[in-house]
């Protein structure tokens, strides 16, 4: 903020705090009340922003996946009564943690932002009712006690659409775009108050397949002191982004339907190019931040101090066991005469594999098959011999299929990429979503096996099994040792060069989705606390080609851009 308060603006992911309907849950990392002591206790004021939708480049825009399993199918983002009722429910969960901690009642939460970014969401067919039902039931709970907001882009219209009667409107815009410009489209609705932009970007959005977003420091600390100069309250974003661990990260689309959308995935890395970098180390930024504002005579405080990393060296995985096997089917198969997309057969993340047999032929017929609607990559296995990729990315959902007289099983091993948690299209369910079509023939029935990916331990159980090939779990081992000058494990990065694509676990714990064989991002993030000392297990989940020599590195240092 431009007086001398300092504070943090933090989300609230509903789908976090309720994974499954009705089971709620605040402990370990999502334990919400713990971070907002943390923040207390080093006197810094809170902006809360607890949606329900959130975008955050976060699965679903922080919406619980359950959401779209329910029926009749919910009107996200509106005044459905259908959405409504389990918003309803989910504020009467959280918002009692809140409340004690405004600041009209002693706490440090002075604002609370109402949805995100709704006045784009507006122009795609919305309903104004809806943020102003919003508006009252946090006034139900929040009443005076601390300032309503909500932010919307650097646009007219969007400002128009996105304000609320008796709601405090601001704006956010990057360094790039004129400032002055932008705060005249918030003073054409927020006639009086001080002047906000709540997202000032000093970085932006990551995908894979595409090198990282770079944002000028120099451009961006001008913008930085433009805004000094009109007096004007700013949030950083991202100060620190962090990393999306599991299976958090979300996509991006450009389309308003299903068949319009171009889908990217987002990396597993949040780093941003923030102030702050993943490991929360500063970066070139914080410097150039800190020397401008001290400049400004604004009051600043110490330069946290780079932490050691742990250089942990290269590990030897075995092959354990392949997915297609029957030893790593944990779930009982589901049976439809169609495919279920995952939601339907009630799975949040993960793989589904798909299998149906094949009609018969008199003799050997190439024949298109087409899975329309493919949420959002799959592998193509005949007879466990894999034929191919589809990818929902590159619009590839055909191939030629070469079928015979005999009995033929078809596979297609189908992972989730993260759902899109943009404003144009948001109901993105995943797996398969329309009839699977060889030539003529409409094909089914279909018997689904779910792959979760929410636990490794079973694995512990497993004997070493026999030609195990990819998609397979690799497993390692390996030690940190302790000694006086670091007795705790450190953070370190997993380089996972060599390998293709898949998902990596340490501890049991899931860090997320890799995929060097597009890259940018080629290390994964591991913090300290995911350490410990002595023994320590990784598990990679590969879907590809594995490393050539099974072989993976803990090195002090991130690759974040090839």
């Amino acid at each position: 903020m431009a007086d001398t308060a300092s504070g943090c603006c933090n989300y609230v992911e509903w789908s976090m705090h309720e994974p499954y309907s009705g089971v709620y849950d605040f402990k370990g990392q999502a334990d919400l009340e713990h971070f907002l002591n943390l923040a207390e206790q080093e006197k810094m004021l809170i902006l809360l922003r607890p949606g329900p939708f959130i975008s955050a480049e976060r699965d679903f825009g922080g919406y619980p996946y359950w959401l779209l399993k329910e029926k009749p199918r919910i009107r996200l983002r509106s005044s459905d009564p259908s959405h409504t009722k389990y918003v309803r429910r989910w504020f009467s969960v959280l918002m009692p943690k809140i409340v004690p901690r405004l600041y009209g009642n002693g706490g440090n939460i002075i604002m609370i932002q109402i949805e995100n970014e709704y006045g784009h969401n507006n122009l795609s067919g919305n309903d104004q009712k809806y943020i102003f039902w919003l508006r009252d039931l946090f006034q139900k709970y929040v009443h005076d006690q601390a300032l309503l907001f909500t932010t919307d882009e650097c646009d007219a219209n969007y400002m128009e659409f996105g304000h609320i009667p008796n709601v405090y409107s601001t704006t956010d815009f990057a360094p790039s775009l004129n400032a002055t410009e932008c705060f005249g489209y918030m003073r054409q609705v927020q006639k009086r108050g001080p002047l906000v932009n709540s997202e000032f970007y000093v970085g932006w959005i990551a995908f894979w397949d595409e090198p990282r977003p770079v944002r000028n420091t120099t451009e961006i600390i001008d913008g930085f002191k433009l805004l000094l100069s009109l007096n004007a309250s700013i949030n950083i974003f991202m100060f620190h982004g962090g990393t999306n661990f599991g299976f958090t990260s979300g996509a991006h689309s450009n389309g308003d339907t299903l068949k319009t959308a171009d889908y990217k995935p987002e990396l597993t890395s949040y780093d941003f190019s923030g102030l702050l970098d993943e490991a929360g180390d500063p970066t070139e930024k914080y410097y150039a931040f800190k020397k401008t504002l001290k400049e400004a005579n604004f009051p600043t405080f110490f330069t946290p101090k780079r932490a050691p990393k742990g250089n942990y060296g290269t590990v030897n995985l075995l092959p354990v066991a392949s997915l297609l096997d029957r030893v790593s089917r944990r779930l009982q198969p589901v049976i439809s005469q169609v495919p279920l997309c995952f939601e339907d057969i009630d799975q949040d993340h993960g793989l589904v594999l798909y299998e149906t047999n094949l009609p018969t032929f008199e003799k050997p017929t190439k024949l298109p098959l087409i899975v329309e609607k493919l949420h959002d990559r799959a592998i193509i296995f005949l007879n466990t011999e894999k034929l191919g990729i589809m990818s929902r990315s590159s619009k590839n959902t055909t191939m030629e299929l070469l079928v015979s007289g005999g009995d033929q099983k078809l596979s297609i091993l189908v992972e989730d990429q993260g759902r899109v948690n943009d404003k144009s299209y948001l109901e993105d369910r995943k797996g398969i979503l329309s009839n699977v079509t060889l030539g003529k023939h409409i094909l089914g029935p279909w018997v689904m096996t779910r792959y979760p990916l929410n636990e490794t331990s079973w694995l512990n159980t497993v004997n070493i099994q026999p030609d195990v090939r990819s998609p397979a779990y690799y497993k390692g081992i390996f030690i940190i040792p302790q000694n006086k000058k670091h007795p705790k494990p450190l953070d370190t990065y997993l380089d996972t060069s060599g390998w293709s694509k898949g998902v990596a676990f340490i501890n049991g714990i899931n860090i997320g989705r890799y995929w060097p064989a597009v890259g940018p991002q080629i290390t994964l993030y591991v913090p300290a606390p995911y350490l410990v000392p002595g023994l320590n297990t990784v598990v990679m989940v590969e879907l590809e080609n594995p490393h050539e020599d099974f072989t993976v590195k803990f090195v002090d240092s991130p690759r974040l851009d090839w």
